[in-house]
């Protein structure tokens, strides 16, 4: 966005429209959905969408900024209402859908993979940073053991998640999923 300055109202609110158009055509599988058609989905001029983002490649950042931030908010939710462990266990499945909902980004997000896009470097660390929280919480309670980093952990999920381009693998990628949350929990130093 050009300027840091707050948005008005209704230029906040074109600017949700537009997030929003273009998050529900990249996520249905319309990664090459024209700014024209995400403008007219938005209900606003092609040039509002420009106003809000210079490129078509900022917009597909922004959205997958979005995806990431919302998924990112999910450790502090889960540890309110869960047991460190089990919060962690909901988190890597959480993970798990996301590959999933960036595979139909999958196509808009090559668009910004050429540019230097800091984007895929951000969201690594805010999820590792993610995992780090609900690895901490859990060595804490006694339950997951303390040797693991999230950026480690975040790794074996990029090896699980990297099988979609099989028919089925998210049911596959769910119960190997499994069995590294049981490995996380052996050797665990039970509170005492």
């Amino acid at each position: 966005m050009p300027s840091s300055r707050p948005l008005r109202a209704d230029a906040r609110r074109n600017r949700e429209a537009l997030l929003a158009a273009a998050r529900e055509a990249f996520l249905s599988g319309e990664a090459d959905a024209h700014v024209e058609e995400i403008a007219r989905r938005a209900g606003v001029a092609v040039g509002t969408l420009y106003r809000h983002f210079e490129t078509r490649e900022a917009l597909v950042e922004e959205v997958y900024r979005q995806e990431v931030d919302e998924l990112c908010a999910a450790p502090a939710r889960l540890l309110d209402g869960h047991a460190p462990d089990e919060a962690l266990r909901r988190f890597l499945l959480l993970l798990v859908e996301h590959a999933a909902v960036g595979k139909g980004m999958a196509v808009a997000l090559e668009s910004i993979m050429a540019t230097d896009s800091p984007v895929f470097d951000d969201s690594r660390t805010q999820m590792a940073e993610a995992l780090g929280q609900l690895l901490k919480a859990g060595t804490q309670a006694g339950t997951i053991r303390g040797d693991l980093s999230g950026r480690t952990l975040l790794r074996a999920l990029g090896g699980i998640c990297g099988m979609h381009a099989t028919e089925g693998w998210q049911d596959e990628a769910a119960q190997i999923t499994a069995i590294l949350f049981d490995g996380l929990r052996y050797g665990a130093q039970t509170a005492g």
